[in-house]
């Protein structure tokens, strides 16, 4: 009994050992992710608050995680230390409502221009469309970039909109039904992204896929880093225009 005692006494100095090992080698990831975000929100915002948001999404992460799920901890990672930096911004309620109208005026006028010329607007067209000049308009862009933190993976609603990418599995094998969904929403954001005019397209992809910062972006395309910000902030609010169209909020479970 006693030596059975001790066994699982070692055993769990292990996993905690174990633990503790996880999450210091896990913890440059969670100052990237929160660097990044951080680079879109007001200078009042503290990087080490989004850090400590971090830093308990991948604890939840680590303690949660299931090999079985064949996902990569890193990956599934990411997703819980994104999630509770974004969380920790949702409760600090940190964006004025008047920039979430502007956000949402400008998605607005993006979508019914779209209807309207069945082509993408050009940034003159939509500075039109909502009656103010081209210099006004892009200022807009500038004081909404931090709206558009999630919008790739939540679309609808202000601050809860529904979940339009699953990044991980459920426990559970998906219905056919869900498979079916998840793949058509795939190729509409793809044709939506298809549909972007190039430049905003290589921001994009230099942003989410290589996950350069807007300074690096800036001196790859030969364009001031306020250019790019504008350009990937109209290009989210396009996507996010797009995708409410294609892929009604009752639509699927």
């Amino acid at each position: 009994m006693k030596s059975a005692a001790i066994h699982a006494d070692v055993s769990m100095a292990d996993d905690v050992q174990s633990r503790e090992a996880l999450i210091l080698e896990h913890l440059p990831q969670v100052r990237l992710i929160a660097r990044k975000i951080h680079e879109r929100l007001p200078e009042s915002i503290s990087l080490e608050d989004l850090v400590s948001a971090g830093v308990l999404g991948l604890i939840s992460a680590i303690d949660c995680f299931d090999s079985r799920h064949n996902v990569k901890l890193r990956t599934y990672a990411e997703y819980k230390i994104r999630g509770a930096i974004l969380d920790s911004l949702r409760d600090l309620d940190w964006a004025p409502r008047q920039r979430r109208r502007l956000a949402k005026q400008i998605e607005g006028a993006i979508g019914r221009l779209e209807q309207r010329l069945q082509s993408v607007p050009t940034d003159d067209q939509i500075a039109e469309e909502l009656g103010v000049d081209l210099d006004t308009y892009r200022q807009y862009l500038l004081h909404t970039q931090g709206l558009t933190l999630a919008s790739l993976e939540y679309a609808g609603k202000e601050e809860d909109g529904r979940e339009l990418i699953s990044y991980l599995a459920d426990e559970d094998s998906p219905l056919p039904s869900e498979t079916l969904e998840q793949k058509e929403l795939e190729r509409l954001l793809t044709d939506a992204i298809g549909r972007l005019p190039k430049i905003e397209r290589t921001i994009l992809g230099l942003y989410y896929q290589e996950e350069l910062t807007l300074r690096e972006i800036a001196r790859i395309v030969s364009l001031h880093e306020s250019r790019i910000s504008q350009l990937k902030t109209q290009a989210i609010l396009r996507l996010r225009s797009s995708m409410k169209r294609s892929w009604p909020m009752e639509r699927g479970s």
